[in-house]
C-alpha cells in the first residue's frame, strides 16, 4: 500500500503524476491519492473578492484562516475543480477513480477548533470563527470497500468534525494519518521542490536522507508549508509507516522517481 499526497502549489504537473500513478495501478499496485489545491483556492478567492488570510501560530506554523466563506470557497476548489479534474485525468487513463472529500463517510475526522491563537505585529491574538482542525481519526471502512471493489480513491480535505461540521485540515498531516491507519509501506509527499532543502530555495542543497528517529530535528530547515510536511513525516514514521519521501511533482515520473530514492527519504 502506497499513499501519495500531491500538493496544490504552482508548477505541479498533475498529468505526470496521474500518468505515473495509472501505470503503477495497472501493474497491480495498491495506491491512494490525496491532493491539495492551495494555489487555485487563492486565485479563486481573490477573484471572488474574499482574498485568503494566512496567519502564523506562536510555534511558527503558517496556515489559512478559514472563516465560513473561505471554507465554502475551499470546498468549491478542493472538492470540485481540483478533485474532479484529477479523477477525470485518471478515468481518461483507464483507472476507475472515485473522488471523495474527508467529509464523505467521515473518512477524516477530528476536533473543530473555533478559535486560533496567532502572532501579529509581535502580539499574540485570538481569532474566532475559524473552521479548522487536525485529523485525529481515519475511518477506513469506506476506503477498504472502494479498494476491494477495484476503485482508486482520490481524497481531499476538508474533514468532518465529531459534530459533523466541515473543517479545513492540513493535507500532508491527513495523508500521514491515512498512511498510519492503513499500515502503508510508503507515504509520498510530492510538491514543487525536489525535497527538503538545507538552504531554501537552493535546490542543490537537497537533504537526501533523514533518520526516522530524528525527523523533528530537521524542522529548522523547513520553510513555510514544508514545516507541515516534516511534521506529517514525523507522525507517519512514529505511527509505523516504513518510508516517507519528499518528492518532486513538477515533471517526469514523480511517484516512481520518489520510490526509487529521488528526493528526501525518511526511513
Amino acid at each position: 500500500m502506497i499513499v501519495v499526497k500531491v500538493g496544490g502549489s504552482a508548477g505541479i504537473d498533475y498529468d505526470a503524476v496521474c500518468a505515473d500513478l495509472a501505470r503503477r495501478w495497472k501493474a497491480g499496485e495498491k495506491l491512494i491519492l490525496v491532493h491539495g489545491g492551495s494555489g487555485e483556492t487563492n486565485r479563486v478567492a481573490e477573484a471572488l473578492g474574499h482574498p485568503p488570510r494566512f496567519v502564523t501560530s506562536p510555534s511558527g506554523y503558517t496556515s489559512r484562516f478559514t472563516d465560513r466563506q473561505t471554507l465554502e470557497i475551499f470546498e468549491m476548489v478542493y472538492c470540485g475543480k481540483m478533485n474532479k479534474g484529477i479523477v477525470e485525468r485518471l478515468q481518461r487513463l483507464g483507472v476507475n477513480a472515485v473522488g471523495l472529500s474527508g467529509l464523505d463517510g467521515r473518512i477524516f475526522e477530528g476536533r473543530h477548533k473555533d478559535s486560533v491563537r496567532i502572532v501579529e505585529d509581535g502580539k499574540t491574538k485570538i481569532l474566532r470563527g475559524d473552521h479548522t482542525g487536525t485529523v485525529e481519526k481515519v475511518n477506513t471502512g469506506l476506503i477498504d470497500l472502494l479498494l476491494g471493489a477495484g476503485y482508486l480513491p482520490v481524497l481531499t480535505p476538508p474533514a468532518s468534525s465529531y459534530e459533523g461540521v466541515a473543517i479545513n485540515v492540513d493535507g500532508d498531516r491527513a495523508a500521514a494519518a491515512l498512511a498510519v491507519a492503513l499500515k502503508a509501506d510508503a507515504l509520498l509527499l510530492l510538491s514543487n521542490v525536489p525535497g527538503l532543502l538545507r538552504a531554501f530555495p537552493d535546490e542543490s542543497s537537497l537533504i537526501r536522507e533523514i533518520p526516522a528517529a530524528d525527523v523533528e530535528s530537521y524542522l529548522e530547515f523547513a520553510q513555510d508549508r514544508m514545516k507541515k510536511k516534516v511534521l506529517g513525516a514525523a507522525e507517519a514514521v512514529q505511527g509505523g509507516v516504513k518510508r516517507v519521501i519528499f518528492g518532486d511533482a513538477r515533471a517526469g515520473e514523480p511517484i516512481s522517481a520518489a520510490l526509487d530514492g529521488a528526493g528526501t527519504v525518511v526511513s
